[in-house]
């Protein structure tokens, strides 16, 4: 039997699988990925599964964390954050495993044991965008959700959209802006812009949760949200305004050669607190999101929104899960926004919400992930 099929049991010598659960992070996610970790670290099933927390500081820095999930939720004074510490968790191959271990200053290194599953509840770079998975895949270690090329395509938003379109999903106008480019001729960069159309929104390339983004109505307003955005990536995305609704679906892969599950979809609308668009606020501060799941639309177009949700799934090669994102316009057509390989998962997340909507609640949401890692080798597949 290879490595790659034998039980849990066999490779450990344990009862139950080992699922570290990884979060925190480099990106400006940090705080978001510390209270998704909140909600799984309260939900899964610790008689069936041997749980550790390991927290990556914002320096990068591994470290084992607290298992309490008050110490990881949002409050309203403060943003969850893991602290650097002197002892520092690593990924070591010790007699042909490669396992985790507890290294600290003058002192002999402490063995963790192996490892089963990695739920790595990162969001946005340096997590989601492919390299940590690049790092598990090289430690032979099984892990939660996408691989290494679906995160790094899902998690840019300007090449997310060239895959989307060769895949024949409908995508809105938008142009890419690099670095280079800005620096160097802006003046293009405006005019280029100018011929989207107003109101623009400015978003940085490869960060999520809306952050750095900007709404602008002018081609005077445009430089400012340019340079917000570029505080977060110096690659660019910028897309007209589509008139329409915003539609979400939950992906989540099919057990062995199955195809894709698409949970019911649902509608994003924000109420109150000044927001003009979905940002970071309405999402994580001010509680200003609603979801309707089912969304309030035709039977013809919920089985599209399905069956779109799983082509883009399938189009970057998504494994584990995902949530596909839409607007849905006055006159019925269905424009892709993105794709999101880790999204929101606590509780309260859209995510999980639409597949509670659709018959699958949280920790079993939690479960099956866990399932579909365990089950999915490593390396080419």
């Amino acid at each position: 039997m290879s490595e790659n099929n034998m039980t849990t049991e066999a490779r450990t010598g344990q009862s139950k699988p080992r699922v570290a659960v990884l979060f925190g992070g480099r990106s400006s996610e940090h705080a978001v990925s510390c209270v998704t970790a909140a909600g799984v670290l309260g939900a899964i099933d610790k008689d069936k599964y041997d749980v550790i927390p390991i927290g990556i500081a914002k320096t990068g820095q591994w470290v084992l964390a607290s298992g309490d999930t008050n110490e990881w939720s949002l409050s309203a004074t403060s943003l969850p954050e893991v602290a650097p510490s002197t002892q520092t968790v690593a990924l070591a191959e010790i007699g042909g495993e490669h396992q985790l271990i507890v290294a600290s200053p003058n002192a002999v290194p402490q063995e963790l044991g192996a490892v089963d599953v990695v739920f790595p509840l990162l969001h946005g770079p340096f997590g989601e965008d492919g390299t940590i998975q690049g790092l598990l895949e090289l430690s032979d270690t099984r892990y939660v959700g996408a691989g290494v090329l679906a995160s790094a395509v899902g998690m840019d938003k300007h090449f997310m959209k060239v895959v989307f379109e060769s895949a024949g999903l409908h995508v809105g106008p938008y142009i890419a802006v690099t670095d280079r480019q800005w620096l160097t001729d802006p003046e293009t960069v405006r005019k280029r812009v100018d011929q989207l159309g107003f109101p623009v929104f400015v978003k940085p390339a490869r960060a999520g949760s809306s952050m750095g983004i900007s709404k602008v109505d002018s081609l005077e307003g445009l430089d400012a949200a340019i340079e917000a955005a570029r505080e977060h990536d110096p690659k660019l995305v910028i897309e007209a305004g589509i008139t329409g609704r915003e539609i979400e679906c939950a992906v989540l892969e099919g057990r062995g050669t199955d195809a894709p599950r698409t949970s019911m979809p649902g509608e994003i609308s924000v109420a109150g607190g000044g927001h003009e668009f979905y940002d970071f606020n309405a999402k994580y501060v001010d509680d200003a999101a609603a979801l309707s799941c089912p969304a309030d639309l035709p039977d013809e177009a919920i089985a599209r929104v399905r069956e779109l949700a799983a082509v883009a799934f399938d189009a970057v090669g998504a494994e584990g899960l995902s949530r596909v994102d839409f607007f849905y316009t006055p006159e019925g057509e269905l424009i892709i926004n993105e794709i999101n390989t880790m999204p929101g998962f606590t509780p309260k997340s859209m995510y999980p919400q639409m597949w509670k909507a659709t018959g699958l609640g949280y920790a079993e949401l939690i479960d099956e992930l866990i399932y579909l890692a365990l089950h999915r080798k490593t390396g080419l597949r």
